[in-house]
């Protein structure tokens, strides 16, 4: 099957590399990447043992990266792809960034935004997307190996 590289099946699986790198890192598996125009701005996966900050979320870096790229701290005209649904910290993030457009692949039901009442900008377009189910499998492997 082809894939259309500017489809959010694509982006996902760019968002699902960085996850991969916090799997690797033996960090909770989320990936996340900014597109603005069909063009990857921003790169994050989670890092939080890592920089020992706990905003450290793949969203958060991803938001970072691409704010510095356009030199904005609006994001409009932007689509976050991310392999989790995000926490209301990183929500109020992309509240307070404008992005226009949020994907995401597997549901939060314990710690995710929508759980916890949290919003997006009212122009903002929320999309459950591709890569669900391995999303998910993921953060289950991850766990599973944390909790035995």
């Amino acid at each position: 099957m082809e894939i259309d590289i500017f489809s959010d099946q694509h982006f996902m699986r760019q968002a699902y590399a960085e996850a991969l790198k916090a799997f690797e890192e033996d960090e909770i598996p989320v990936g996340a990447v900014l597109v603005s125009r069909n063009r990857i701005i921003g790169r994050g996966y989670n890092q939080t043992e890592k920089l020992t900050d706990v905003t450290a979320h793949a969203e958060m870096l991803a938001i970072t990266a691409a704010s510095g790229y356009l030199g904005s701290k609006y994001l409009r005209d932007c689509t976050l792809y991310v392999t989790l649904e995000p926490c209301p910290m990183c929500a109020g993030a992309l509240f307070w960034s404008q992005v226009s457009k949020v994907v995401y692949a597997a549901a939060d039901l314990k710690r995710g935004f929508l759980e916890h009442g949290g919003s997006l900008h009212p122009k903002t377009k929320l999309v459950q997307g591709p890569m669900e189910r391995e999303s998910a499998d993921l953060l289950r492997e991850f766990f599973k190996k944390r909790r035995p």
